[in-house]
């Protein structure tokens, strides 16, 4: 007798308010209300969400080429201050970059990350490994050197006429552009 009128109470009342239920509908059900509202959110959420996922490749090309361009003025900086010529190595194949001393030709130590020296591998890297270096061109050379005056020169020891390096990401390209004489960094997309 105990449970038929306890589950007469539990339809004929709401367990969290006592308040009685006019009906008799199961009080855990959801109105259409509440559902539309739930699928609204949702909706709105996933509007948010997808343009998010779509621009990973945007927001890597854009860190990648932001490593580079810093990398390009660490090596002038470097010259500039140790009075030495610095260069910054291209390996297209491989997506990757070495900063060197153009004197010895030896891979320079990376400032920050302490017992290693200074190569920096896209595809190795999980933060920009949807990186591909397609293009670099420095008067017919994959290499850059920076003098005592920060003035680049191509890899055959010329003053750099044009300098280019070309990164794409999916259907994101972006180009960074060395200017001559002065060696301003310029990132376009």
């Amino acid at each position: 007798m105990r449970t038929i009128k306890q589950s007469w109470l539990r339809r004929r009342f709401c367990p969290c308010c006592g308040r009685k239920n006019a009906g008799g509908l199961p009080v855990g059900a959801f109105t259409f209300v509440e559902i539309l509202i739930v699928i609204v959110i949702l909706a709105i959420t996933a509007m948010m969400a997808v343009p998010m996922i779509g621009s990973a490749d945007t927001m890597q090309i854009r860190s990648a080429a932001n490593v580079i361009a810093a990398d390009l003025e660490y090596a002038k900086s470097m010259a500039i201050s140790r009075q030495k010529n610095y260069s910054v190595e291209f390996d297209v194949s491989h997506e990757s970059y070495s900063i060197k001393e153009s004197d010895t030709g030896d891979v320079i130590s990376h400032p920050v990350k302490k017992g290693f020296k200074y190569i920096v591998n896209f595809s190795s890297d999980s933060r920009l490994n949807k990186v591909d270096i397609t293009q670099v061109d420095f008067d017919g050379s994959s290499v850059i050197q920076f003098n005592y005056l920060g003035s680049p020169y191509n890899g055959s020891g010329n003053p750099l006429n044009a300098g280019n390096i070309t990164l794409q990401a999916g259907e994101t390209t972006s180009l960074i552009t060395i200017e001559p004489v002065t060696g301003f960094i310029l990132i376009s997309n």
